[in-house]
C-alpha cells in the first residue's frame, strides 16, 4: 500500500458530553472512520487509546491533524471537560486549530435523519435536581437552526413554550418521563437522542470552512449552570 502524503488537512472530531463518547476522523468534509466507546461514561479511559487506534488504523501521525472539532456540553460534567481538555492539549502542544461545538445542536441535527423530520424541534438534556438542559430548534432547508438558547429550566415550562406542532429528542426525555407524557408533543426515536462524534465533524467542519475557529486558551465548557463546587462554595460565603 502506497505511503499517505504528509498533510495537515484531516481532521478530528470529539464527543463526550454524553453517556456514550465516540470519536471521529476525517478528511476535508469527507468523514473516514468514527469509533464509539464500549460502555457509559468511559470516557477517560477510553478515548485517548481509542484515538490513537483509529489514527494507527487511518496511517497517521499525530502532526498531521490539522483540525479538531469538540463536544463541549452542557452534558455529563465531567465528560465535557475531558473533552475539552484533549482538544486544548492538541492546541497547544501540536498547534490544531479549535473548533467548540454545542452540544445540543450536534443533538438536533440527528432528527435529519427521519423519512420527514419535524419543522420544530425540541432537544432536552437531564440536568439533575428536577431540572434540564434544554434548546429549541427550527429546520431551515437541511439544518436545524437554534431559535431558543440553551438554558437550564423546568421540563414543563420549556414544552409549553415550544411552538406547534413540534418533536422532542435528547437523552433528558426518560429523566423528564412525566412532563413529557403530559405535553403531548411527539417523541422521536431513541436513536436520536444522544450526540455523536460524526455530527460534532459536520457541524464543526461547517463553522472550520468559514474560518470561525475558537481561542485554546479561552477554551471552556458550556456548562450553564456553575460547577457544584463552586456553588456550594457561593452558599457557604455570600457576598456581603
Amino acid at each position: 500500500m502506497a505511503a499517505r502524503p504528509q498533510t495537515t488537512s484531516y481532521n478530528l472530531a470529539i464527543e463526550t458530553s454524553g453517556r456514550i463518547g465516540s470519536v471521529a476522523l476525517g478528511r476535508g468534509s469527507e468523514l473516514l472512520e468514527t469509533r464509539s466507546f464500549s460502555a457509559d461514561l468511559r470516557h477517560g479511559v477510553e478515548m485517548m487509546p481509542t484515538i490513537d487506534s483509529l489514527c494507527r488504523a487511518q496511517g497517521l501521525m499525530p502532526g498531521q491533524i490539522g483540525e479538531c472539532y469538540v463536544s463541549a456540553g452542557p452534558g455529563s460534567f465531567t465528560g465535557v471537560r475531558i473533552g475539552i481538555i484533549a482538544a486544548r492539549t492538541l492546541a497547544l502542544a501540536g498547534g490544531v486549530r479549535i473548533v467548540r461545538v454545542p452540544t445540543l445542536d450536534v443533538i438536533a441535527q440527528n432528527a435529519l435523519a427521519l423519512d420527514n423530520p419535524d419543522v420544530n424541534l425540541g432537544v432536552i438534556l437531564d440536568a439533575k435536581r428536577g431540572k434540564v438542559y434544554a434548546a429549541a430548534y427550527l429546520k431551515q432547508n437541511d439544518t436545524y437552526v437554534c431559535t431558543m438558547s440553551p438554558a437550564e429550566c423546568d421540563a414543563a415550562g420549556f414544552f409549553e413554550q415550544l411552538p406547534r406542532p413540534a418533536a422532542l429528542t435528547g437523552e433528558g426525555i426518560d429523566y423528564a418521563r412525566q412532563a413529557v407524557e403530559q405535553s403531548g408533543l411527539a417523541v422521536l426515536p431513541e436513536y436520536t437522542r444522544r450526540p455523536r462524534a460524526e455530527v460534532v465533524h459536520q457541524l464543526g467542519h461547517a463553522r472550520a470552512l468559514q474560518g470561525d475557529f475558537d481561542n485554546p486558551r479561552e477554551l471552556v465548557p458550556i456548562y450553564i449552570r456553575r460547577p457544584e463546587a463552586e456553588e456550594v462554595w457561593r452558599r457557604r460565603h455570600p457576598p456581603a
